[in-house]
């Protein structure tokens, strides 16, 4: 199969390939008609000239007639010469090496003419000299006795007539056929373009749905138009759409629910969970003074039960970004003596090597605290020191990053490492986290917007080890945040 292919091997598009196909086919087919014309037009031309002038000549050579016998004088000769000439032709006339007086040169007359006039026969020859076209036509002349018996008389006759009026037909009718011709392909473009659009607004048409359709329209569809196979197409779409509209609200109404479950069992949940907790708070305190194996059992059951308090938590965190209820709490601050306060307060100051210039920005300085804890944690827990903490800002963003020098995040793990319940080592303990806390804290940076700014958080490997997480946040979040989130 031929393969249409344009500039640096790229496919030409269907308008291209519809428009090429159009015009070569009416190039050829307009060459095909124009020339079969035109060779058929030249060929009577020419035809119609050449007969007529044989009828010509005959008809001035009956007035020789009869013929003496014997041989001819050049005054015999230049006779029927003058008799045969007219305005449009010359006319030569031969016996042997005799010749009438002309201005046509017996070398000029193409010998296979010569020899099939000799011959007997009426012969005729188109030649061109000196760029001119011509007709010479060959005749040779017979002696007629009264009893109708002919003999030759060995008398030569040859006519030669200019066809510079017929070459002149002929030219001006291949410029009408060339003419004729780029009008033929002229108007085969225009039908090509108006044919390619119509074949091509119902593709078009469907591409832009497909588009839309992709983007989350799901209400897509396409006017259906007569019964060709492109309606059939728009048919199958608008099917096609028609049943994922279906399949995707499904989906999400079971996504609704599963999540309304979620949060009404992490609301429910919360009470009963804040008795335990107190209660295992005692049992933890008291644990020292029960025996080993008990003491070993409440200390488990407060830890596991501090540990489904956190989960909890963090089920009822997610619920609220899916819902749409987060809101956030802005206040100028400054976010140096933030992040210190962050550090202190989990004891980690003399464990993180920091940089912290003083920077003011207008943020949730809750949230803020929630995703460099969690950061600074996992750089603690699952990295090696030193772990190092370092702010930096300019006119429109800060950047909060925090590197530890352990072996860094696997690079098949970074691409899901803030996705929900992901986990880089699926044998690791429940206590070791939910899978929560980083998609969490991508949240809450997401939560920060200005007009030409969102906050987010990235993770990525160091050159010379270690994972390197940025928080990046807009200065000046937008107040409207505290309402729409």
């Amino acid at each position: 199969m031929i393969r249409w292919r344009g500039r640096r091997g790229r496919s030409l598009g269907l308008r291209a390939r519809l428009l090429l196909a159009f015009v070569l086919l009416s190039t050829l087919t307009t060459a095909g008609v124009a020339g079969g014309i035109y060779v058929q037009a030249r060929n009577d031309i020419l035809q119609r000239t050449q007969d007529a002038s044989v009828r010509t000549l005959t008809d001035r050579l009956s007035a020789v007639y009869p013929l003496a016998r014997g041989t001819p004088h050049r005054s015999q000769l230049q006779y029927i010469a003058d008799v045969v000439t007219d305005q449009d032709s010359a006319t030569v006339a031969m016996y042997k090496d005799l010749t009438s007086s002309s201005s046509v040169p017996r070398e000029a007359l193409p010998r296979a003419l010569r020899q099939a006039v000799a011959e007997g026969d009426v012969a005729w020859q188109r030649v061109v000299r000196h760029g001119e076209p011509l007709l010479i036509i060959g005749t040779p002349l017979r002696i007629i006795h009264p009893d109708g018996a002919a003999w030759p008389s060995g008398i030569e006759v040859y006519s030669i007539r200019s066809l510079a009026p017929e070459q002149r037909s002929i030219d001006q009718l291949a410029a009408t056929a060339w003419a004729i011709g780029g009008a033929a392909v002229a108007l085969a473009i225009v039908l090509a373009l108006l044919a390619a659009r119509s074949v091509l607004r119902p593709a078009r048409e469907l591409g832009h749905a497909a588009q839309r359709l992709g983007a989350g329209d799901l209400r897509t569809r396409i006017t259906v138009r007569g019964s060709d196979e492109l309606s059939d197409v728009a048919r199958t779409f608008n099917d096609t759409a028609a049943e994922l509209e279906r399949h995707v609200e499904r989906l999400r109404a079971l996504e609704a629910d599963a999540r309304r479950f979620a949060a009404d069992v992490s609301h429910e949940l919360r009470t009963p969970l804040a008795a335990m907790t107190a209660v295992t708070d005692v049992l933890d305190e008291e644990a020292v003074h029960l025996p080993a194996h008990t003491g070993q059992a409440a200390r488990l059951v407060s830890r596991e039960t501090h540990a489904l308090s956190r989960l909890v938590d963090d089920l009822l965190e997610i619920s609220r970004f899916d819902s749409g209820a987060a809101v956030l709490t802005l206040d100028e601050i400054d976010v140096s003596a933030l992040v210190q306060a962050t550090l202190r307060a989990r004891g980690w100051t003399g464990r993180v090597d920091t940089d912290l210039p003083p920077t003011t920005a207008r943020l949730d300085p809750r949230r803020v605290d929630v995703v460099v804890a969690n950061l600074v944690g996992n750089a603690l827990r699952h990295g090696e020191p030193p772990v190092s903490l370092r702010l930096r800002a300019d006119a429109e963003l800060i950047t909060v990053e925090v590197r530890d020098h352990g072996p860094g995040v696997n690079p098949s793990v970074l691409p899901h490492i803030f996705d929900r319940f992901y986990k880089a080592d699926a044998a690791r303990t429940r206590s070791d986290g939910s899978g929560l806390g980083l998609a969490i804290a991508r949240e809450n940076a997401r939560l920060h917007r200005s007009d030409t700014h969102r906050g987010d958080l990235t993770a990525t490997n160091a050159p010379d080890g270690g994972a390197v997480f940025r928080l990046l946040l807009p200065r000046w979040t937008d107040r409207s945040d505290e309402e729409e989130s």
